[in-house]
């Protein structure tokens, strides 16, 4: 049907005669001769047809945008004064000898080249969305992503290896999506919330190197960067620690993004331990490309009048903590009450501050409602400690300590978002050194900071029993630009040890063998040492496309309500459906 891709064709191809075939991108009618730009998928050329051909200029005469067309002509220069240099294809255009209509389309919703598209218009006509340039781009770019990692890890003899979609429910962390079974009535299926057990009894099985880009599911609340059903590359190896994973891993996406994006990471990474993380910048996946860090304070308060300082730094789960705005004195009163608003979202009660007018004069250079409550060298301390020169801001966290790293982590990425603070580019780390569990408070009892069957650290074993929380776990997070785009871990391969951690999470033999049966049976018949890590890829991608959703790096995604709008999935099945997988439905109470 066609000899050439519109978008490929150059000088190179003058006077040849070409068959095209694409969508009408727009027509234009120019005094008696017709222009169209017809594209595919490689781009745009400009057709020409004369009137002195009948047949072919009625075609084009009747053709609309999102027409079908093929195109027979021949390749010729521009007149001058018409190249467009904007374009690739601008010097040339195809004098048309034959148009043919292929396929008509109704009066769009929107138009291909529109920029401000409602999202649940674009979704409900999502096959015209991935028409336009943008959606072509990004889903493009998603496959060179996902074609390049395979074939790195090819190229390293990992095998490609599919595991269940229907599986058993192990319920931890989100709830898992149930799938009844017409074969064992009131029974179900289970979608994976990833191939975690699955990926270490292929280490059991003797893989030894084993990927896989897995679809994975999972019933939760959504925002922009989740959806109910996703993608990870799931990677595992046998007879290797940490070191050796985190150094494959980081030539894997060095490799993807110098042969996607053409962009060079640094080599090594940084690396940092999670309290580290934490201290400074209130979270475990830290946004280097804003220079702004919390200082603790914690110390220098315990003595003060002012409660509101006091009272947390003297409990040893509070912290006080300050974050430094350079430039920040020239932030108004009503802008700082939003930013107090803003940190009461993540339970902070106020948010003090202090204007620094003049550094060099000391108290009274000073400017906050809270400086009486605050001896001369305290408030020396706080000036060395945070850096504070004339014309910043000093903003304060004083509370629980999870309740001030969320507060201060998010209003720093805020602020520093607000004030022009993010540099640009990339800025990858390991973040490492995790906790093996923490505290649940509601539940009143350990759980797992990653899973159940992350390896602790050696030496660290004797205190499972005495101090938990004190157990360093072999886990490992790669961070970028403030997203966790990837987390792993050695794990456990030694059954002793995996009933130990699983009797600290409060996970009896019982429920165990309910849960995780099949893997610890796995665990007693040679299990090798093995780690391994998961990436996110519709996460990846979307920052590599420099989208903000990862609804725009996948071809048909949901809605926050986790709906398809494109088929109005879910819907409602039959009453024989139901009695075939022997379901009824509560009625809903009015």
């Amino acid at each position: 049907m066609r000899t050439h891709l519109c978008g490929k064709l150059n000088r190179a191809d003058v006077d040849q005669i070409v068959c095209l075939a694409g969508w009408v991108l727009n027509r234009r009618d120019h005094g008696g001769v017709i222009f169209i730009d017809l594209r595919d998928r490689s781009g745009r050329i400009q057709v020409v047809a004369d009137p002195d051909i009948p047949a072919s200029f009625s075609v084009a005469d009747s053709a609309r945008n999102e027409y079908v067309l093929s195109v027979r002509g021949r390749v010729r220069v521009r007149p001058e004064g018409t190249a467009n240099e904007g374009l690739a294809t601008g010097q040339i255009e195809v004098m048309a000898e034959e148009i043919k209509l292929l396929s008509r389309s109704e009066p769009l919703p929107f138009q291909m080249d529109e920029e401000e598209i409602g999202e649940s218009t674009r979704l409900k006509y999502r096959f015209l969305d991935l028409r336009r340039p943008g959606m072509q781009s990004t889903i493009r770019a998603r496959h060179r992503i996902v074609s390049n990692l395979r074939q790195f890890l090819e190229q390293r003899e990992f095998v490609e290896i599919e595991t269940p979609v229907l599986t058993r429910s192990t319920p931890e962390g989100a709830r898992d999506y149930l799938v009844p079974s017409r074969t064992h009535p009131g029974e179900f299926f289970a979608l994976p919330q990833s191939p975690q057990l699955f990926k270490q009894l292929l280490m059991v099985s003797g893989f030894e190197r084993y990927f896989q880009i897995a679809r994975c599911f999972r019933d939760e609340d959504l925002r922009a960067d989740r959806q109910p059903e996703f993608t990870q590359l799931d990677i595992e190896m046998s007879f290797v620690d940490e070191q050796e994973v985190m150094n494959l891993v980081e030539q894997l996406v060095r490799d993807c993004f110098r042969n996607v994006i053409h962009v060079e990471l640094p080599d090594p990474l940084p690396r940092m331990s999670y309290h580290e993380a934490v201290a400074r910048y209130g979270t475990d996946r830290p946004d280097l490309r804003i220079d702004l860090e919390l200082t603790e304070l914690t110390d220098l308060m315990r003595d003060v009048e002012f409660k509101v300082f006091s009272g947390p730094a003297n409990d040893a789960k509070s912290r006080v903590a300050a974050l430094r705005v350079p430039g920040g004195n020239r932030l108004t009163r009503a802008q700082i009450d939003q930013y107090t608003e803003f940190v009461g979202q993540y339970g902070a009660r106020g948010l003090a501050y202090i204007k620094v007018n003049d550094a060099s004069l000391g108290r009274s250079g000073l400017q906050s409602a809270i400086l009486k409550f605050l001896p001369d060298e305290v408030l020396s301390g706080i000036l060395e400690r945070t850096g504070a020169k004339t014309g910043d801001l000093i903003l304060f966290g004083a509370d629980r300590a999870a309740v001030v790293n969320d507060a201060l982590g998010a209003l720093r990425l805020e602020v520093g978002a607000a004030m022009g603070l993010v540099d640009p580019g990339w800025k990858p780390l390991w973040v490492v050194d995790f906790p093996l569990v923490e505290w649940d408070e509601p539940g009143h009892r350990w759980q797992a900071l990653h899973h159940p069957f992350t390896s602790p650290k050696p030496g660290h074993q004797a205190l499972l029993e005495s101090d938990p929380g004190q157990v360093f776990s072999r886990a490992y997070d790669m961070v970028l630009n403030g997203t966790e785009i990837g987390g792993g871990s050695i794990r456990i391969h030694d059954p002793v040890l995996q009933e130990k951690i699983l009797k600290v999470l409060g996970i009896g033999a019982d429920e165990a063998r309910v849960k995780f049966g099949f893997l610890l049976e796995g665990l007693k018949y040679g299990a090798p040492p093995h780690g391994g890590i998961a990436f996110g890829i519709d996460r990846l991608a979307a920052m590599m496309c420099g989208v903000e959703s990862i609804r725009d790096v996948i071809a048909f995604p949901k809605t926050q309500k986790a709906s398809c709008l494109l088929t109005e999935a879910p819907n409602q099945v039959g009453g024989r459906q139901l009695r075939d997988l022997g379901l009824q439905l509560k009625k809903q109470r009015q």
